[in-house]
């Protein structure tokens, strides 16, 4: 095609019909970068964005919705089934025609439809389309390629209309560190939506663990981002119920070693869990399966673990648990008389204002009657658990005796035979 042709072409592309404008896109992907191409190129892709603009603005917007990406915003009026999904079809008919296309056109057309602001939802969609049906035939570095055009161009969409079911498949595909970083950060930062089964995602070919710890690990600091402050409680009680499941889940995996499971435990700060009776449980689980950690290594484990937010139950449990190693009753003391201390002392305060002496005596309210029951029952319990404790340290005290024993006639055992 002569450079003549192409100027007197892009007079003509507003006339030109979708095919035409489709069938003009490809030659010039054969064309480019040459400057009569490019001019051409740049007429087209204004007209083809035209239309698609126009085709989205008579259809009803979608929005991801956070379990699957397929609601639709409705307007104040009745829809019947049918009309939705012919708004449906109008919003999308052309993904299929632009399929076609390679990557560096995609992103030309994506950079534009943005300007053009077409609901990021919609370009989403076509983002995923695009790469689920190029990935049929595509080679496998076409595939890297794809993807990575399609994770930069998700990046610049608003990540709130972006399926993250759809962004963790893409997880699962080899990348490039740079686009990996960009899917994490947009998945992290809904991990209060995200649920167990996304979670676990295999770990890379060449590692041990069943599930992929440091991704985890990664999406967690992404939902921090700027830092606790920023965000709203409920979502930090949500993320620490996923995390409290994920816990459980890995906690028998035999590879996974201490300090990543204390990781794990530590990543959301305590204050995101008004209970740890989750984390308790999965600590558990963990020591059970890891009988072999050295009474260090499972100290460490035990520090994830706030005593305070402990249920009685846990707590009862956790004193009998051998499990757990005899230190871990001693902090479960020491934090119940801290807790005791600091009851007794805020009472005392708030007591002595509301103390009435009355014939030499004092009347005890109702609410102080509770709160003497409840440091009385909390007295008992310090009690119990250091009678515990106590048995706990004589048990140790005989099985390292018994060992020290065992060890002193092996090593003369020698020089008794002789």
């Amino acid at each position: 095609m002569e450079m003549d042709s192409l100027s007197d072409l892009t007079q003509e592309v507003h006339d030109w019909s979708w095919h035409e404008l489709l069938a003009a896109l490809k030659q010039c992907q054969e064309l480019l970068p040459r400057a009569g191409s490019v001019a051409l190129l740049d007429k087209c892709l204004e007209s083809l964005i035209g239309r698609v603009a126009s085709s989205c603005q008579t259809s009803p917007s979608p929005s991801v919705s956070s379990s699957d990406g397929s609601g639709f915003r409705l307007s104040c009026d009745t829809r019947s089934t049918e009309s939705l999904k012919s708004g449906a079809f109008r919003a999308t008919w052309w993904f299929e025609d632009l399929v076609a296309l390679d990557t560096d056109l995609i992103r030309m057309l994506v950079k534009l439809m943005v300007a053009k602001k077409i609901d990021h939802g919609i370009i989403s969609r076509f983002l995923f389309y695009y790469q689920k049906s190029r990935f049929v035939t595509a080679s496998a570095d076409e595939k890297i390629e794809i993807i990575e055009a399609v994770a930069d161009l998700l990046d610049s969409l608003d990540v709130r209309c972006i399926s993250y079911k759809n962004l963790f498949g893409m997880l699962r595909v080899g990348l490039n560190s740079s686009s990996r970083d960009k899917l994490e950060s947009m998945v992290g930062s809904r991990l209060d939506q995200v649920t167990l089964d996304d979670l676990l995602v295999p770990s890379p070919v060449g590692t041990s663990c069943l599930y992929d710890v440091n991704l985890v690990l990664r999406l967690v600091k992404s939902f921090l981002g700027k830092g606790v402050c920023c965000l709203p409680l409920s979502r930090l009680r949500k993320a620490a119920v996923l995390m409290d499941l994920f816990l459980a889940e890995v906690a028998p995996d035999p590879h996974l070693k201490p300090s990543k499971f204390l990781a794990l435990i530590i990543a959301l700060p305590d204050s995101a869990r008004d209970s740890c009776d989750g984390v308790y449980y999965a600590v558990n689980l963990y020591l059970e399966v890891h009988s072999g950690l050295s009474e260090e290594q499972k100290m460490m484990v035990c520090r994830g673990l706030t005593y305070s937010k402990l249920s009685p139950q846990a707590l009862d449990h956790l004193t009998c648990n051998a499990n757990f190693p005899p230190k871990s009753a001693v902090e479960v003391v020491a934090s119940q008389q801290h807790m005791l201390k600091s009851l007794l002392l805020a009472t005392s305060t708030e007591g002595s204002k509301q103390v009435v002496l009355y014939a030499k005596k004092f009347n005890l309210t109702d609410e102080n009657e509770k709160i003497k029951a409840h440091l009385q029952g909390m007295q008992w319990r310090v009690v119990e658990l250091e009678k515990v404790c106590w048995k706990k340290q004589v048990h140790m005290t005989k099985v390292m005796k018994s060992k020290m024993a065992s060890h002193s006639c092996a090593k003369y055992a020698p020089r008794l035979c002789s």
